[in-house]
């Protein structure tokens, strides 16, 4: 016969794993519905001030995505891939309170921004860079291994002519391939050589990262070489 406190116990590890995923589905219902604050669009535009006003909320979008994405890495390194989307993410930490308050919401904890170096050169990626890079391709639907189209946080730079901006190709073997572009296949490959389908990709977004970085924050860093 099943003792009370067999059941007790029971009781308890299911009520555990039904709060684990309500909190993280209400921290992902409150990242989708965020709206921010209007003068973040403008602090972005005061350093880009050719974008217009769909384009900045194109970043903003971006920004979002972002966050998600740090959502879904937990607590291991994400790294920052879009120079534009960096800069709304500074602006916005400014906003001291409001940050802190959102982090709260949205991740239980303080999301600090780490600097970090996502692409030495145009063809090395760090584990930070293909973690985002995977989780953003399953989330696009696009295959990290063999990708047709980039994710926002990889091609709004050079969508949005941010000159100082990290772009991102899919063939790289062009002729035609800019000097300064860095080479999203690189990533993927070295990311999820397993197959090709954004399915099987999906178990990697929980793996793949070396031992060191597994106990590290979701910091994300700036932009392709530091700040």
């Amino acid at each position: 016969m099943v003792s009370e406190g067999f059941i007790a116990i029971c009781l308890l590890i299911v009520s555990t794993i039904l709060f684990f995923f309500y909190r993280k589905s209400h921290r992902e219902r409150f990242l989708r519905g965020y709206q921010f604050h209007p003068s973040l669009k403008q602090r972005v535009k005061n350093k880009y001030p050719h974008l217009s006003n769909k384009q900045l909320g194109m970043v903003l979008d971006g920004l979002r995505e972002y966050f998600i994405i740090c959502q879904t890495a937990g607590r291991q390194m994400v790294a920052m891939p879009s120079q534009v989307i960096d800069v709304a993410w500074h602006e916005f930490i400014l906003s001291t309170q409001m940050y802190r308050n959102f982090c709260n919401k949205a991740f239980g904890h303080f999301l600090h921004h780490t600097p970090n170096e996502v692409m030495p050169d145009k063809d090395t990626a760090s584990e930070g860079i293909k973690r985002v890079w995977r989780i953003a391709c399953v989330r696009s639907g696009i295959s990290p291994s063999k990708p047709k189209s980039l994710p926002l946080i990889f091609s709004i730079d050079k969508k949005l002519g941010i000159k100082d901006g990290f772009h991102y190709l899919l063939n790289c073997r062009s002729r035609n391939s800019p000097a300064a572009d860095h080479c999203a296949s690189h990533i993927g490959c070295a990311a999820s050589c397993q197959g090709g389908t954004s399915g099987s990709a999906f178990s990697g977004i929980w793996g793949g990262g070396s031992s060191s970085d597994s106990g590290s924050s979701c910091g994300g860093g700036c932009g392709g070489g530091g700040s």
